[in-house]
């Protein structure tokens, strides 16, 4: 069995189930394990920028221009036959699009089977590790993989008390546009114990006005540039802290803002979705034993 996944979680799906063996091909975003490191890379990015707000022109100027933000090693993947290639319908800027990848595999002799992910729950991620399992003929390995992550998912809400209102929490997942996070997170949200009402929950992320932000009273709020690293999420953070909103936020007044990798955590809607559901539920109920050692963020000191 030959796979190439082109989305990050479907990568992390694949080896969760120790199936990181049938990977021949990954796009350039699929960064970890470290064992796929030597796969070969099939797609690149046309952003360039650094900024918040010239990344949000570079995306627009090329999904209007090309129909896709990344560019797709035609040669390469029909080069590698794979029989099974793994996609996502979630985001469109979020991995290649569907139409670009299928316009080349229809050049080969033997079809692959394509397999499209899209999660909008935590339910729908641990499905989707079925499928994937089922897909490349492991499903017994994705089913113990399953149980596993579902052990964890749960274990980590025994600790929330469901008759006690949590904090008004954000995630924003973009400073400018402001985009508060959607699908899946309001869901972690909820699960570990925080309450929001920007996003219901399996609706797409949004852009919303920073009178709506003011007007939720925000005690905890996380910034977590989808895709973006926790060194780099620091200009995003000095882009909020330039607003004249900012310092009216409950959470920046009280110390509860969070700069978290972006990249590792909620973006992705694969097994470290878990680990970050472990982080949001230790920090939203002051239980620092459930952080886990490894989470990538950092506090910001109140006004």
């Amino acid at each position: 069995m030959r796979v190439v996944s082109l989305v990050p979680s479907a990568t992390e799906l694949l080896c969760a189930m120790g199936a990181a063996d049938l990977l021949v091909g990954r796009s350039h975003e699929c960064d970890t394990p470290d064992s796929i490191h030597d796969v070969p890379v099939l797609t690149t990015s046309r952003t360039t920028a650094i900024a918040a707000t010239a990344i949000d022109a570079q995306v627009t100027e090329a999904m209007t221009t090309h129909g896709s933000l990344y560019e797709l090693d035609a040669d390469t993947l029909k080069a590698l036959a794979p029989d099974v290639v793994l996609l996502q319908d979630t985001c469109s800027v979020c991995s290649i699009d569907a139409a670009s990848v299928e316009a080349v595999l229809s050049q080969l002799p033997t079809a692959p089977v394509v397999l499209t992910l899209n999660p909008h729950s935590v339910e729908d991620i641990f499905d989707d590790l079925i499928r994937i399992g089922e897909a490349v003929g492991r499903p017994e390995a994705a089913q113990h993989a399953m149980i596993d992550m579902r052990a964890v998912w749960w274990d980590t809400q025994d600790v929330v008390n469901p008759y006690v209102d949590g904090p008004s929490t954000v995630v924003l997942e973009w400073a400018d546009p402001l985009y508060v996070a959607g699908h899946w997170t309001p869901q972690l949200i909820t699960a570990a114990g925080g309450r929001q009402d920007l996003v219901a929950p399996g609706a797409p992320s949004r852009i919303v006005d920073p009178e709506e932000l003011l007007a939720q009273q925000v005690e905890r709020l996380i910034i977590a540039p989808c895709g973006v690293a926790l060194k780099e999420a620091q200009a995003h953070l000095e882009l909020l802290q330039q607003t004249r909103w900012w310092p009216l936020l409950p959470a920046v007044e009280e110390g509860g803002v969070a700069l978290v990798d972006g990249t590792s955590s909620f973006s992705r809607p694969g097994p470290r979705l878990l680990q970050t559901h472990r982080w949001l539920t230790g920090w939203l109920q002051d239980r620092p034993a459930l952080v886990p050692a490894d989470f990538a963020w950092e506090r910001v000191p109140s006004t």
